[in-house]
């Protein structure tokens, strides 16, 4: 099976985009990640994220990690 059937982990930016009141254009601005590689993250098509994104994500909408990422068997 290829490497990328067998990722198993779903991204809950939109969720939490929601939740927050904000959109992915404002998250943009405020962790300074481009819109495209954001959307390639909440559209679960990222095959990596760095910690530093990771950190400036959660700070920037207040939540945990596991409160953006699932792992979905």
């Amino acid at each position: 099976m290829p490497a990328e059937e067998t990722i198993a982990i779903h991204c809950k930016l939109d969720e939490l985009l929601e939740l927050r009141g904000m959109t992915l254009t404002e998250l943009s601005r405020r962790v300074g990640v481009s819109l495209v590689n954001l959307s390639v993250l909440k559209n679960d098509r990222a095959k990596a994220i760095r910690f530093s994104t990771l950190t400036a994500i959660c700070e920037a909408l207040d939540c945990q990690v596991g409160d953006l990422l699932e792992h979905v068997p």
